[in-house]
């Protein structure tokens, strides 16, 4: 019984670190997507993907610099799911619930659920979105 429940911890951990890479690896802007110069930032591996297409990290990188409207908030959401698409697609969780509010004007927070296929779901608060977390 305790072996499973290391497994399990190390499976909660694993699902921790793998959303926080997503979310704050910074992924390269979309040709649409308006910048402030030409750097369109993006993790350098990604220009050698294993899968095509393949691309590490989120676009919240992109909202800094934004005025917090509720199409900001849309775009959180969506650079969040983005982001986390791939534990869908390898199978690693059933779903990924994403819900973005502002808590102060110059705020954004984010509460993920991940529903695990063994297990309950994982739950994860971020404060503030809009900067690098210094830790779980």
């Amino acid at each position: 019984m305790q072996a499973f429940a290391l497994i399990a911890q190390d499976q909660r951990s694993w699902l921790e670190r793998a959303v926080v890479i997503s979310l704050f690896t910074w992924r390269r802007a979309e040709p649409s997507d308006p910048v402030d110069d030409q750097d369109r930032q993006g993790w350098w591996a990604d220009a050698f993907p294993a899968v095509a297409n393949d691309r590490i990290g989120s676009r919240l990188w992109l909202l800094r610099r934004r005025t917090i409207t509720a199409q900001t908030l849309r775009d959180a959401q969506r650079y969040c799911e983005e982001a986390l698409q791939w534990l869908l697609d390898d199978g690693h969780v059933l779903a990924v619930m994403v819900t973005i509010t502002r808590p102060s004007p110059t705020q954004l927070s984010g509460l993920i659920v991940l529903e695990r296929p063994e297990g309950d779901p994982l739950s994860l608060s971020f404060d503030n979105l809009l900067q690098v977390p210094n830790a779980i």
